[in-house]
């Protein structure tokens, strides 16, 4: 997998920035060829305290080919025209990676129970 990341930085204006992911950059995204997944991640802190990060977003492709290919597409490249203001401000951070995922024992674990129709409830503990 390939994937493309934009982080983007707490602001004094997140309404601004909020306007901005879900009219503009969430549309823009998912309507780009060859995507295969996305995921939306609101940072809630780090371990610690309060992180300086707000959201991040990430775009799966096949193959950095699949990838090159959708930028290159107009909707492409009007995306990356939407985004490179705010880069230039610093408010967001981008890069792409290669994606992979591992299995654990315990995801294998939890995989197998959920088969057989078995999940143990949480206690009010452990919400």
């Amino acid at each position: 997998m390939f994937k493309f990341v934009t982080i983007y930085r707490r602001v004094d204006d997140e309404v601004a920035l909020e306007t901005f992911f879900s009219s503009t950059h969430l549309p823009l995204a998912e309507k780009l060829p060859g995507l295969l997944k996305s995921e939306v991640s609101r940072i809630h802190g780090k371990p610690g305290g309060e992180s300086r990060y707000h959201l991040m977003y990430e775009l799966y492709f096949e193959s950095k080919l699949w990838f090159d290919r959708a930028l290159a597409t107009p909707l492409g490249v009007e995306f990356i025209q939407a985004l490179k203001p705010w880069a230039e401000a610093r408010v967001v951070t981008w890069f792409y990676t290669e994606a992979f995922e591992e299995e654990t024992k315990a995801r294998n674990a939890f995989m197998d129970a959920k088969k057989i129709g078995y999940l143990a409830p949480f206690t009010d503990e452990e919400e």
